[in-house]
């Protein structure tokens, strides 16, 4: 018992002379190593996100700043609060190219959606031109909006434009797609469904390619006909699809630019300005970037606005499964 008790007395001093052999209490070790993975992740990170930062950080603050000032792009201007959204508001240019927006997406989202889930029908069965059909649909996804402009500003044209050609060869007399109001808008429609039905058909397709064939032949052997296997089997399991699709196209309309440029350029007399030419107009044309800045923060806003609303319902989705 006597050498026991100096055996642990000896033990006791030697860890109050040397105490780094002291044992380390486990809590602290943890803790020890979740700190050490912390700061090697922000690490790692550290490269994007500077590059997050420089790239869009940066720039969304100096925006948002800028769009409290009067600066007209070559000097700072001065500070005005929030003078350039109270003159937004009342603005009618500002309504109107909203208004305009906002009735592109209304009435370009469904019919896109709609041609593209059926041509991602057709591209899913083997029918008779189906390469040249390819071609037409899903070459807009791989061109530029510019060029797409220039196609629509040649095809549209009033006095050598085919359509025109077209209808005055059958008697119908031509339209005056680039100086009216309605036309020049139907215009751009057309155009900017043309050029977005390809990427929603490819989506779609993948879609179609996913759904269940039990479900089909089940449908089949129910005495189901092709359309009601479409509206009750196909449709409910593509509505995710669908639904992602929507947000995304509300997004591009909200941020097309380059095509409307290039085929009527926010006119005749501001029928086709959207949000984003006039947010351009003014700050680039006008040379009141102050103003121009604060029409952009718009935009970015309701463009933030959609994808939260898209990252919430994807959520949601996601807990229900």
């Amino acid at each position: 018992m006597n050498t026991r008790a100096s055996d642990a007395e000896t033990t006791s001093s030697n860890r109050r002379a040397n105490p780094s052999q002291a044992p380390v209490r486990p809590g602290r070790s943890r803790r020890a190593a979740r700190r050490r993975t912390i700061a090697s992740s922000y690490l790692m990170l550290m490269p994007a996100l500077l590059l997050f930062g420089v790239f869009m950080f940066y720039p969304l603050l100096s925006a948002i700043w800028m769009s409290l000032t009067d600066s007209s792009g070559i000097s700072s201007g001065e500070f005005v609060g929030l003078g350039n959204y109270e003159r937004m508001m009342s603005d009618p240019a500002f309504w109107r190219a909203s208004l305009n927006t906002f009735l592109l997406a209304v009435v370009s989202v469904p019919v896109t959606l709609l041609l593209g889930f059926a041509f991602a029908l057709l591209l899913e069965k083997e029918v008779w031109g189906r390469g040249l059909f390819r071609t037409i649909v899903l070459a807009p996804v791989v061109i530029s909006g510019v060029v797409v402009g220039m196609a629509g500003r040649w095809i549209f044209d009033e006095n050598v434009g085919v359509v025109n050609a077209a209808l005055e060869g059958l008697g119908l007399g031509t339209v005056s797609w680039q100086s009216g109001g309605v036309p020049a808008m139907l215009t751009v429609l057309l155009m900017l469904t043309w050029s977005r039905v390809g990427l929603a058909a490819i989506i779609y397709l993948g879609a179609l390619q996913n759904v269940d064939e039990s479900l089909h032949e089940a449908a089949a052997l129910d005495g189901a006909t092709w359309w009601q296997r479409q509206r009750y089997v196909v449709i409910p399991q593509v509505q995710p699809t669908t639904f992602f699709l929507t947000v995304i196209m509300v997004i591009e309309t909200f941020q097309v630019f380059d095509m409307v440029f290039v085929m009527t350029g926010g006119g005749p007399g501001r029928a086709t300005e959207l949000l984003v030419t006039y947010a351009y107009a003014e700050g680039f044309e006008a040379r009141q970037q102050g103003y121009g800045t604060a029409l952009g923060v718009v935009v970015f806003v309701v463009v933030l606005a959609a994808t939260v609303l898209w990252w919430r319902a994807q959520r949601e989705s996601e807990e229900a499964q």
